[in-house]
């Protein structure tokens, strides 16, 4: 079965973002070049220097700086989230580098329609400095994460997933570059993946129409077989 993109109209997205915003950029150039029909409705985030806050404009796309500290609890500052997302009739949230945990409040409001990505191969390795876990554990493979937000710590539902190995002289920013250029291709993907209708959570796992066969699947060996 194929699956046009052009029957599912444009998905309502809002970014949330506290820095950077690589991956919020990732994700506006999809749309640009017509790889995700998604119509970005607003930026938040909880520090005003954020750059991400500039690519937006840039784009065109709505923006909100809404400080966390002028807020007495997580639900207060997630209440006042979601009266902006509401007023902007957004239907999924990216979270994109957004250094703050999501309490009930917002997960009641948009059950299995929070994305995040983390770098690192879920479940292993969560929260804060991943890149540095893994190169410190040893591992020999490393990679990225984009999941359904629940209110654990990077340990909702799996949608996808990248790999990379760790090489033997990397340091946590060669690991972490190597990463993000696997995040900038896989969020705006799974973000299509809601947008086509294709995503079905059932518990712990999510499962995604016309996923292709495990044919195409190959053994990953890092260092490789000699």
């Amino acid at each position: 079965m194929s699956i046009d993109p052009q029957s599912h109209p444009p998905v309502k997205l809002g970014v949330l973002i506290s820095g950077e915003g690589s991956n919020l950029q990732a994700i506006i150039d999809a749309t640009g070049r017509g790889e995700l029909r998604a119509d970005i409705r607003l930026v938040i985030s909880n520090r005003a220097d954020a750059r991400g806050l500039e690519r937006a404009r840039r784009a065109g796309i709505a923006t909100r700086f809404l400080d966390h500290r002028r807020f007495k609890s997580r639900e207060e500052f997630d209440r006042n989230l979601l009266i902006a997302l509401t007023a902007h009739e957004v239907e999924l949230i990216a979270c994109a580098g957004f250094m703050r945990l999501l309490s009930p409040v917002m997960l009641r409001a948009f059950p299995n329609r929070i994305m995040n990505i983390h770098p690192a191969l879920c479940p292993a390795f969560p929260g804060v400095d991943a890149q540095r876990a893994a190169i410190d554990y040893g591992v020999r493979f490393s990679g990225c994460t984009v999941f359904f937000v629940t209110e654990g710590v990077d340990d909702g539902p799996v949608i996808l997933q990248a790999v990379v190995p760790v090489l033997q002289d990397d340091d946590e920013q060669s690991l972490a570059a190597r990463i993000r250029i696997a995040e900038h291709r896989i969020y705006p993907y799974a973000i299509r993946l809601f947008q086509e209708g294709r995503l079905h959570v059932r518990g712990r796992k999510v499962f995604v129409d016309n996923a292709g066969s495990t044919d195409d699947e190959m053994m990953l060996i890092h260092p490789p077989l000699r």
